[in-house]
């Protein structure tokens, strides 16, 4: 397992988890080049192991990610490195976004549940990642706000198609997107950016209840029913019913499955090993 500088990343082998912590609290966790770098190749590694069942991601400190560095942007970074949001070249700053997209793409195509755990403000390119996860748990010192208008900026990290899909109201993601103004833990619940809120010192608890419930399960069965989830945003009916039946048949035929009706009719849990 690699070392990070940016990113702490932890794995609790008997328990099936990963949990990957942005790691620069004095930034609020702010993405600077380095960071997106190491939280992209530490998605990658928690992909690679079929040991890890289910990723939390969270920040360490008082925040959650405080969106782009910019203390970086338009000039250089403290590491002397040019921050890829500024250059005089259009085409070279859109390709610089292959880099910084990375991490929101590794978080979709993970074929493994992502829970967000929202510590605390999740700002700009944050709110873009609290979006990429696929739940999101948070306490009342959770705040979104998307941030991009407020410095004449696009969301470049793909807030557009994922708000309104976490909000399932365009109107809301509207109104966020054109405004600037910060969506409060109480509001967020409501409108469904917070699968669920609880108070601050039962966040982690809360969180790691819910991973274990998760990585309990069928490991194949999750895979196909995550790839299946965002798949169908974008298929019609009878596309969705097609791919739902290849992967059906895929679980039908798994020992997983054999597992799962053995322990039913026993009366036990089950014991699930992703064959």
């Amino acid at each position: 397992m690699a070392d990070f500088e940016t990113v702490i990343l932890e794995k609790m082998e008997e328990e099936h988890i990963a949990k990957i912590s942005l790691n620069r609290p004095d930034r609020l966790n702010a993405f600077n080049p380095q960071m997106q770098d190491e939280f992209s190749q530490a998605i990658e590694d928690v992909d690679q192991d079929d040991n890890m069942r289910v990723l939390i991601v969270t920040g360490v400190g008082r925040g959650f990610c405080s969106g782009a560095d910019v203390g970086g942007l338009g000039q250089q970074d403290q590491g002397g490195e040019q921050s890829r949001h500024s250059g005089r070249y259009p085409d070279q700053l859109r390709r610089n976004f292959k880099h910084v997209q990375r991490f929101i793409l590794g978080l979709q195509r993970l074929e493994k549940p992502v829970i967000g755990m929202i510590n605390g403000v999740a700002v700009g390119a944050g709110f873009d990642l609290a979006a990429a996860c696929d739940i999101r748990i948070g306490s009342p010192n959770s705040r979104f706000m998307v941030a991009f208008i407020r410095v004449g900026l696009f969301p470049g990290y793909g807030g557009t198609w994922l708000y309104p899909r976490i909000l399932n109201n365009v109107g809301k993601a509207a109104e966020l997107l054109f405004t600037g103004d910060f969506l409060e833990s109480e509001e967020a619940l409501k409108n469904g950016a917070l699968n669920h809120l609880v108070p601050a010192e039962e966040l982690e608890n809360f969180t790691m209840d819910m991973a274990k419930k998760i990585a309990s399960g069928p490991p194949i069965a999750m895979r196909l029913a995550k790839l299946m989830l965002y798949r169908g945003l974008e298929m019609d009916l009878e596309t969705a019913m097609l791919m739902a039946a290849t992967a059906e048949s895929i679980t039908l035929t798994s020992e997983d499955h054999a597992e799962g009706i053995a322990a039913f009719r026993e009366r036990r849990a089950a014991n699930y090993i992703g064959r």
